[in-house]
């Protein structure tokens, strides 16, 4: 089996190839292509690769180029996390909208819109050279925001593209412990969008747990999302939204709260990891060692903003079982080996919500096999929900078209119809500011 990651220079690649480790023989995998535009890049992160080979007494080769033809030819898997615009970018999503009063957030309102018009043309341009040199791979996307990257580039691959998040699956251990019981013994109803979705069942062989647990508030403090929204709004929805629900129901708060910090935290990792990839030739234990430090600051980190504007004096907890690296070898064993797990994706609909149309790409439990995904039907939801994702949906797809198209008229559509956005106006100055900060922006926008 060829493996390729594209932006196989990025920080998260070793937890990816840690995972790859553990399931080489399993997948047959025997070859490992990382490819980035940045050469430099792919030297920093090799090294570290090296030092987990050594760690975990395992040969597994790689080898690193910028070429993407190279990179993709053949490959039966193609695992995907490229951020257009590298950090600097995000700090500009976040900070212009702030500048406004508005939400600044890396893939939650105008950030995620501005990161999509970036990012969406070159996902295209990866799609299309797939489809010519590799027709038969999977793409398996991690690369934000998920859910519009995915629909976008199913336009071309259809549903051989998959979209992963690892926040629902992160949310259901979060919810097993706090009930006292194995993860696996438990079926969660869940849907939605990506960063847009609401656990609404946990369901055991006999009855139903969500209830009880929504009703005990020494429980509900145990996790993440139970000191975020708070037992009295937990009980409210009669469901646990995911954590990036928090920017929605809290917007006011968490702006407040962003002001207050003395930087974003894309700021923050700019500057963290500037210094990482500044360090130069290392042997792979230092290399390693280092790499290991800077994760631990990055993801103590995480969804501070929200804990923050919540009062949760707690650090975000590092999913032991594995982040969206687990969530992509789950997806990889599932499709290589028909497994039939069932797994939390990003895919087209079908029928799984049905306000939504067959080719919308919603998150969702499916099933997953040698044929891909299989979206589970989840039928009738909470008004309030569905009149979210329909109108994010919309905002979505006017975003996409707005990418494809190179349509001012478009973007300035997709931001203003977005419910964190408060009016046309605010909208307008929010595209402006993006153009004046970020030139490529402004060019394929210059219509």
């Amino acid at each position: 089996m060829k493996l390729t990651i594209v932006g196989g220079g990025g920080f998260r690649v070793p937890l990816v190839y840690t995972a790859l480790l553990g399931l080489r023989e399993r997948l047959g995998i025997d070859e490992v292509v990382l490819h980035d535009v940045d050469r430099s890049r792919l030297d920093r992160i090799a090294p570290v690769l090296s030092g987990l080979a050594i760690e975990h007494e395992v040969k597994l080769p790689f080898r690193g180029t910028t070429d993407l033809v190279d990179a993709v030819q053949g490959a039966d898997f193609v695992l995907c996390a490229i951020r257009v615009g590298q950090l600097e970018g995000r700090v500009v999503d976040e900070s212009v909208p702030l500048g406004l009063g508005v939400l600044g957030q890396e893939t939650t309102g105008p950030g995620g819109i501005c990161f999509a018009l970036r990012t969406i043309p070159v996902m295209m341009e990866l799609a299309e050279t797939m489809a010519e040199h590799a027709p038969d791979a999977w793409l398996v996307n991690f690369t934000n925001p998920a859910g519009m990257v995915t629909e976008a580039v199913q336009r071309v691959l259809g549903d051989r593209a998959i979209g992963i998040c690892d926040s629902p699956a992160g949310l259901f251990r979060r919810v097993a412990r706090a009930l006292g019981r194995d993860h696996d013994e438990l079926w969660f109803d869940y849907f939605g969008l990506n960063h847009l979705g609401w656990l609404h069942g946990v369901r055991d062989r006999d009855r139903e747990l969500l209830p009880a647990l929504l009703e005990a508030d020494d429980k509900l403090g145990t996790f993440e999302e139970g000191r975020l929204f708070g037992g009295d709004w937990l009980r409210s929805l009669e469901m646990i939204p995911n954590e990036y629900l928090y920017y929605f129901y809290y917007a006011a708060d968490t702006v407040n709260a962003i002001r207050q910090s003395p930087e974003s935290r894309g700021a923050f990792l700019l500057k963290q990891q500037r210094a990482f990839y500044a360090e130069g030739e290392q042997p792979p234990g230092t290399a390693l060692e280092s790499w290991r430090g800077t994760r631990h600051d990055r993801e103590r980190t995480y969804m501070a903003e929200a804990r923050s504007a919540a009062g949760d004096a707690c650090e975000h907890e590092i999913d032991v079982n594995g982040g969206y690296e687990g969530e992509a070898m789950a997806v990889l064993d599932a499709i290589a080996n028909n497994t039939r797990a069932v797994l939390v994706l990003n895919t087209a609909n079908r029928s799984a919500l049905p306000f939504l149309d067959e080719r919308a790409v919603v998150e969702v439990p499916c099933v997953v096999g040698r044929n891909g995904p299989v979206p589970v039907a989840i039928g009738e939801v909470a008004p309030h929900a569905r009149a979210l994702v329909e109108t994010m949906k919309d905002v979505e797809r006017t975003t996409i078209d707005a990418a494809l198209s190179g349509s001012r008229q478009q973007a300035i559509r997709a931001l203003a119809l977005h419910p964190l956005v408060p009016s046309v106006n605010t909208a307008r100055e929010i595209f402006e500011g993006y153009c004046e900060r970020l030139p490529g922006l402004a060019e394929a926008f210059a219509q």
